[in-house]
């Protein structure tokens, strides 16, 4: 039996490839929690006082956006915790659970704005256009500049990308919000407000269901998107002296780094600690698995028993 192992720290350049260890964007999420909280309460004050629906619709996104980039954040810090006795991977999986309860805060906020919205399409009021321009404009100034913050990191960790989409989600809210008050102010159509906000819950519901359907998967130890599991096992199989590979396993430790066990049947005999080496470099350059466990077998059976 062996093991090969590949922590190395860098990244390569390839499009499918999982970075491997979380990302420091304590800087961007610090940033993006103090001024969307500032604008939440600006936006929120504004748009009672001047009768929006789609103000207040959009404060009440934005206040969610500070509860899932405060969400994010800790799991980034947790997930560079070291491993512990009984957390022997660490808390790395905290970034999967920070995912997935992002993508729950967001139904949870469709849910609000959507009721409310009905309600206003029942019974009117008329905005005062001019507030929603002007407020709506400091959102989308606010919402792009986070949003850029966290866009180098959103193709590699699921946990960046929910605070990215949420942030440039925001940002064409806050410009459909816009429109809106400019058609009050030059047709005085007051249903062109909670028909904003319908289309707010719409934009929302789109990014929030492909976070939740990512997120559940990689809390179900999905094979993370962008590793082919037959392309992985030809690669074991194909290596020197493998006559056959079984009990593969592919699984997300986070939402940026990736765990392999496999066991390889060798009936010519352990090939050596360089072998096992080079298997977990491949395994690493090729699908971004930093993480790979390889158990040699030489018997004539090539199956362990006992094996999942």
């Amino acid at each position: 039996m062996g093991a090969g192992h590949s922590h190395h720290g860098h990244g390569h350049d390839h499009d499918h490839h999982h970075h491997h260890g979380p990302r420091d964007h304590g800087r961007a999420f610090a940033m993006g929690v103090v001024l969307n909280s500032v604008f939440v309460v600006v936006e929120a004050t504004f748009g009672f006082l001047s009768g929006s629906m789609a103000l207040v619709a959009d404060a009440g996104h934005n206040l969610s956006d500070v509860l899932s980039l405060l969400i994010a954040w800790g799991a980034s810090v947790a997930a560079r915790r070291p491993a512990s006795a009984r957390f022997t991977w660490g808390l790395k999986s905290s970034t999967i659970l920070a995912a997935l309860a992002n993508a729950m805060l967001l139904l949870l906020a469709l849910g609000a704005i959507l009721f409310e919205t009905v309600h206003r399409l029942i019974w009117p009021v008329e905005p005062d256009g001019l507030t929603m321009v002007w407020v709506a404009a400091i959102g989308i100034a606010i919402n792009t500049g986070t949003a850029l913050m966290f866009m180098a990191g959103r193709k590699h960790d699921l946990n960046v990308r929910g605070a990215f989409l949420h942030m440039a989600a925001d940002a064409l809210v806050s410009a459909g919000v816009v429109v809106a008050g400019l058609v009050v102010l030059a047709t005085g159509w007051v249903l062109v407000d909670p028909l904003v906000s319908l289309a707010i819950v719409a934009v929302i519901g789109w990014g929030t269901w492909g976070l939740l359907h990512d997120s559940v998967k990689l809390g179900l130890n999905a094979v993370p998107e962008g590793i082919d599991e037959g392309a992985v096992r030809s690669l074991l199989a194909g290596l020197p002296g493998v006559a056959s590979v079984h009990d593969l396993h592919i699984w997300p430790m986070s939402t940026t780094e990736t765990a392999l066990i496999a066991h390889l049947h060798m009936p010519d005999g352990h090939p050596g600690d360089d072998f096992l080496h080079h298997a977990a470099h491949e395994l690493e350059h090729r699908f971004g698995i930093g993480h790979a466990t390889l158990q040699v077998e030489t018997g004539s059976g090539g199956h362990c028993g006992g094996c999942a």
